[in-house]
């Protein structure tokens, strides 16, 4: 049976056999009870680990961004975001289905905006007929935008920003990790400007499912009982959280891999015919190309067709993303199938 290289996605990646162990070992009970000493244990570490007074865990990346905006906000309220944010392209409408939020659309640069793009967009507290602006949402790494980094110093600006108007500030830190790992900033510091933040476990770090959100006690109280009333209350979750417990203790500091094969990855396929790499935006493990002589259907159905999984992106474009489970060898592999392709188009 032919290898597939799946590179569609970092979610794509399964447990470790350690990963597995610590699963299969978990000391669990009911955590609608709060009676989960691994979840309680994997909630206390992320806390820490993001300078928060209090996190919960969750099932997935949508629930809680979604979690976060609904209790920050109200309906009929605003939150502005990216153009390319993942909770507007990704999440199937819920700020407006789950909280009745409209969201205010920012056109960033790699999915970085700037304060002064935001304050033009926030609405003055005297028009009662607008919207209420309420939260600023800012997504680290930007996914949309091939994993590119917000800097901390763009950060804190749209942070004393949010405080001149009063407004929330909300991370949506899906691979927060990858930031971290590439900057040397740590969670914590990143996580400091935010009133609340959401941290993928599923992802690079390889765990089978669930994030993190974090914030004030008080703010988790209102999380926990959103949750609850979203479906979200899990009984002997310990069995998962001690994935995500495995995943923050051993897993951060290995996405430097996944960055090095990214930039192998984006190099290699820069130097081919026919086939347009964004090196500038490889800052993670996310690479954008677009083929010139193909359309994405096609190379995506021909590389499918050699053993290699790719994913897409924007219109035109093909994303790939390198994660744990692929080596730099399958890296190396992958290399070769595409060059294959393009070189017949010569």
């Amino acid at each position: 049976m032919k290898k597939i290289i799946d590179l569609r996605s970092d979610t794509v990646t399964k447990p470790s056999e350690a990963m597995r162990k610590a699963m299969c070992n978990a000391e669990v009970g009911d955590d609608v009870y709060k009676e989960d000493p691994t979840a309680n244990e994997l909630e206390k570490y992320a806390a820490e680990l993001l300078g928060k007074e209090a996190a919960l865990y969750v099932p997935s990346g949508v629930m809680g961004n979604q979690i976060c905006l609904n209790v920050l906000t109200q309906p009929g309220d605003e939150v502005i975001c990216e153009k390319d944010a993942h909770i507007f392209q990704y999440e199937s409408g819920s700020p407006a289905a789950l909280s009745g939020l409209q969201l205010s659309l920012v056109d960033g640069v790699r999915g970085v905006f700037t304060p002064e793009q935001v304050e033009s967009l926030i609405r003055p507290e005297s028009a009662y007929y607008m919207a209420r602006t309420k939260v600023i949402e800012v997504e680290n790494t930007h996914n949309r935008a091939g994993g590119t980094i917000n800097p901390i110093e763009n950060i804190k600006a749209l942070s004393l920003l949010a405080k001149k108007h009063n407004l929330y500030f909300h991370l949506d830190g899906a691979r927060i990790w990858n930031a971290s790992v590439v900057t040397g900033i740590s969670p914590a510091e990143y996580a400091q400007h935010f009133d609340s933040v959401s941290c993928c476990l599923s992802k690079g770090l390889g765990a089978p499912i669930g994030s993190i959100i974090a914030g004030t006690k008080d703010f988790i109280k209102q999380a926990y009982r959103v949750r609850k009333g979203w479906g979200g209350g899990m009984r002997q979750v310990g069995i998962l959280a001690a994935a995500g417990l495995y995943a923050l203790k051993n897993n951060i500091p290995r996405l430097k891999e996944d960055h090095d094969k990214a930039k192998l990855f984006s190099d290699k396929l820069s130097q081919l015919p026919n086939l347009f790499v964004d090196t500038e935006c490889v800052q993670t493990n996310i690479i954008m190309l677009s083929p010139q002589k193909l359309s994405v259907d096609d190379f995506l159905t021909k590389c499918r067709e050699n053993g290699l999984y790719l994913g897409t992106g924007k219109v035109g474009v093909i994303r790939a993303v390198t994660h744990m489970d692929v080596s730099f060898e399958d890296i190396e592999q992958a290399i070769q199938i595409i060059e294959k392709i393009v070189s017949s188009f010569l």
